[in-house]
This record gives structure tokens, sequence and C-alpha cells, in this order.
């Protein structure tokens, strides 16, 4: 399978395939592809897995795209503006990722929960508790917030990141959480109640505009004025910004 991310900023992943190599994607994933593929709809993996998915903010059923041509093209693009990553897993390697950012992958990649090690780390990294673990061999895809920005830590080289910028890491990679020191930092930095704590050997890919820090600076930007007739189809309703 060959592939490319066009796009710039509102990035798309176009892959071609070639007869007989098939990707899966979750509900509603696709955007675009050329005539030559077969489409089929499932609980990839069985109910377990597909509860699991939507723990993980992903669709409970998965479709999956097989070229019966002798090549064809499938098109994936991003939710939101931001980056499209790629893995290239070898069999039984695995990477840990946030909630909601698979686009798409090969068939032969596996997806599953990932639970954090230390629950106060779910409760208070702006993340929640659950992960994605997803498991190779094949390509995979992340719909990743913002840019991108990848380090590679020896074995005990350690990274402090903020909350909700963990994008995917290593499972190799420790992960813990770390209080904030001092009152003034704790209750005036903006920066939270806790760091977390990334500990190698292994790569980790952080993200620089976590949605929710978007949707934080626009949202004083938003006003809206609704007519009297509240919750009404009315086309006289007025919405200011």
């Amino acid at each position: 399978m060959e592939y490319e991310i066009l796009g710039g900023n509102l990035p798309v992943a176009v892959c071609k395939l070639q007869q007989g190599e098939s990707m899966f994607t979750q509900s509603g994933g696709l955007g675009w592809f050329s005539a030559g593929f077969k489409m089929s709809t499932n609980i990839k993996g069985g109910i377990f897995k597909g509860i699991g998915r939507i723990f993980m903010k992903e669709s409970f059923f998965m479709t999956t795209y097989k070229c019966n041509a002798s090549e064809g093209l499938l098109a994936f693009p991003s939710n939101f503006p931001g980056s499209i990553i790629t893995y290239d897993l070898k069999p039984g390697e695995s990477i840990i990722t946030q909630k909601s950012s698979f686009l798409c992958a090969e068939s032969s990649v596996t997806l599953s929960m990932h639970f954090k090690s230390q629950i106060m780390i779910g409760l208070f990294s702006g993340e929640g508790f659950i992960m994605q673990k997803v498991t190779g061999p094949g390509k995979v895809f992340l719909d990743i917030d913002g840019s991108t920005v990848r380090y590679s830590l020896q074995s005990g080289e350690i990274m402090m990141v903020d909350n909700s910028h963990i994008a995917s890491l290593s499972s190799t990679v420790g992960i813990k959480m770390v209080l904030v020191k001092g009152l003034m930092n704790l209750f005036f930095s903006g920066e939270g109640v806790f760091f977390i704590e990334l500990t190698g050997p292994g790569d980790i890919m952080l993200q620089t505009m976590p949605i929710k820090n978007l949707a934080n600076c626009i949202a004083p930007y938003l006003h809206f004025k609704k007519s009297k007739n509240v919750g009404s189809s009315d086309p006289n309703t007025e919405y200011d910004a």
C-alpha cells in the first residue's frame, strides 16, 4: 500500500491499494474512493471490542474496504484542523494513543482499550482514564489536534507534559502523574494541578493544540441571541457572533 498526506492544516490521507489489500475505518470515516472496492460493515473484533470502542469515543461499527480491482484509491479526511500521523507497526508492536484519534488502518491492525496505570492520571489529565492501544502488523493513521512534535526518549529520560497534549506514545514509555509544586504555581499558573511525567525508552508524539483548548479560545468570542421563541424552528431566530 502507498499513501500520501494532502491538505495542509485540513489534511486527508489518500491511500493507493493493490488488488486484495484492504483498510478499515470508523463509521463515516471515508471521504471518497475509486471504483472497484467491496464495502463491508460489521462489529470488528466482536461485540466486546465494539463496546470498548464506544468508551474510546470511536464507533461501534467499523467499515472495511477491500480492493477488487488491479488498484484503487481511498481517501480519509481529518475531522478537524490538525495533522494526520502514520505508524508502520511490526507484528505485535503497539502504540498508545488518545481517545478518538483513530482515523483508519490496514485490516491486520487491531484496536483495544488501554487503561492508564494510575487512575488519578485519568481523572485529572483531561483525557480520561481510558486510552487506545493500537497493535500491528500494519499501517495506522491517527487524526491529531493541531501540529505534532515527536521526541525519542532514551532509557530513563523524562519529559514533563501539560494536560491533554499527549497524542501517542510507544507502549514502552512510562507514564505517571506529578503534582505541581508550590501554592502559587498550583493555583495561579494556569497549568492545572498535575503534570504528566513520561519516561523513556520510547517515542512520544505531542500535539500543539488539543481540540478542547481551541474551543476554550474561541468560546469568549461567540455570543448568541435567540428570539423569544426559544427552541422553535422560526426562521426569524437571530444568532450573532
